[in-house]
């Protein structure tokens, strides 16, 4: 047995654990400590030792909330904005509504200086910096103890503001995660709408073992005392708002009642360039990270969830390469695994070269979803790696 083979060995059945042990094993194991603390919980609940209940806000004692959204060239969403945060079941004397627009090109800037809803204040920035300058610049102007960071094209569940400011009644809650939800095309609901089922499954269960991650920018609440400027160069601004609130020593919790709904992009290209744009944030933000203190499930949870999936394509590639290495050894196994590796990739290629055929069949083209989003964290930690791509925001069709 020469080194070379029982390097690629290594390699092969290393790089294949990690896959599935972040897709698979993980999530398995994670539902098991879900069951028994849910099981915990309810022992304790009969014997009267805990409630469950989060504590209800009376009508004069709901703190102020400011919603901060920033936007660039976003026209075609802010009529549908506006109307929705005209909905909202919160107080109006309590609510101040902070549109930032980022140098935007468009009619953004036109539309919001018609807007006369009294709660609702604008600013306009002339030139395009970056949206952790926008915001920054909206949490400057906010009020308001209580900061509510929603996009442009997030529309907000009409309960939503008073189901995540609930939970700041604990002064040891910085921060508070609500769930996404899609409005989706046939094939965005076919992909995307899979993928986030199974994200917003695996954060509940975080959530229940009080290890919430991150946020979602597009929906989620912080005390005001909690938010740290960001710097010019932040690309991912929710995960290092978040951790930033944690290295204070705010817990954060995720709310699934809390719901906001958001647009799918239109293809799996426009969600590929998003996602590209999120990896290399993702990978650059890891130093913050680094530096804040956690609970051991935390990091455990921290480094299963994300770190492993974020490096799930470089695994794909190792144990691709490494498969052809060892099928010369004759063992029939690698010879199969290496012809079901092939036949992944080829459901994903006949997904991107049939596309329009396979419209409306559904999970044709997860395949292809899958390798696309892989492959944009690829490309995204390359960029991190080397430092490519400006910090400013564009958006995605």
């Amino acid at each position: 047995m020469t080194t070379t083979f029982m390097i690629a060995r290594f390699l092969f059945w290393t790089s294949l654990l990690a896959v599935t042990y972040t897709y698979f094993i993980y999530p398995a194991l994670l539902f098991l400590l879900y069951v028994v603390a849910q099981v915990c919980r309810d022992v304790r609940f009969l014997v009267g030792r805990s409630d469950r209940r989060v504590t209800a806000l009376t009508l004069p004692n709901v703190p102020g909330i400011s919603f901060i959204i920033a936007a660039y060239n976003e026209e075609e969403h802010l009529a549908l904005k506006l109307a929705n945060l005209g909905q909202i079941l919160y107080p109006s004397d309590k609510t101040q509504i902070i549109f930032v627009s980022d140098g935007s090109t468009d009619r953004t800037n036109s539309l919001l200086q018609t807007v006369s809803d009294p709660r609702v204040e604008v600013i306009l920035l002339p030139e395009h910096q970056g949206k952790a300058s926008a915001l920054n610049c909206a949490v400057r102007r906010a009020r308001h103890e209580i900061l509510v960071f929603s996009d442009a094209s997030t529309l907000l569940a009409e309960d939503a503001p008073q189901k995540l400011v609930r939970h700041f009644c604990s002064p040891s809650v910085g921060g508070v995660c609500g769930a996404i939800r899609f409005h989706a095309t046939a094939e965005s609901q076919q992909t995307e709408g899979v993928y986030w089922r199974y994200e917003n499954m695996l954060r509940l269960m975080e959530a229940r073992l009080g290890s919430t991650l991150t946020a979602s920018g597009a929906l989620y609440a912080l005390r005001r005392n909690a938010y740290v400027p960001l710097t010019p160069e932040t690309v991912l601004d929710d995960f290092v708002t978040i951790m930033n609130a944690r290295k204070m020593g705010f817990s954060i919790v995720y709310d699934p009642e809390a719901v906001g709904f958001d647009f799918a992009a239109n293809s799996v290209s426009g969600e590929f360039t998003r996602r590209v744009r999120l990896a290399r944030g993702s990978f650059i933000s890891l130093k913050f990270f680094l530096k804040v203190h956690l609970p051991w499930f935390t990091r455990f949870a921290f480094v299963s969830h994300k770190l492993l999936r974020w490096l799930v394509p470089v695994m794909l590639l190792i144990a691709l390469g490494s498969n052809f290495l060892l099928i010369s050894s004759g063992n029939p196994w690698y010879a199969g695994i290496a012809a079901l590796q092939l036949g992944l990739y080829a459901w994903a290629a006949a997904g991107f070269l049939f596309r329009e055929n396979l419209r409306g069949i559904p999970f044709a083209q997860l395949g292809y979803f899958l390798l696309a989003m892989n492959a944009a964290l690829l490309v995204g930690l390359f960029r991190a790696l080397s430092r490519r791509q400006q910090t400013a925001w564009q958006r995605v069709s």
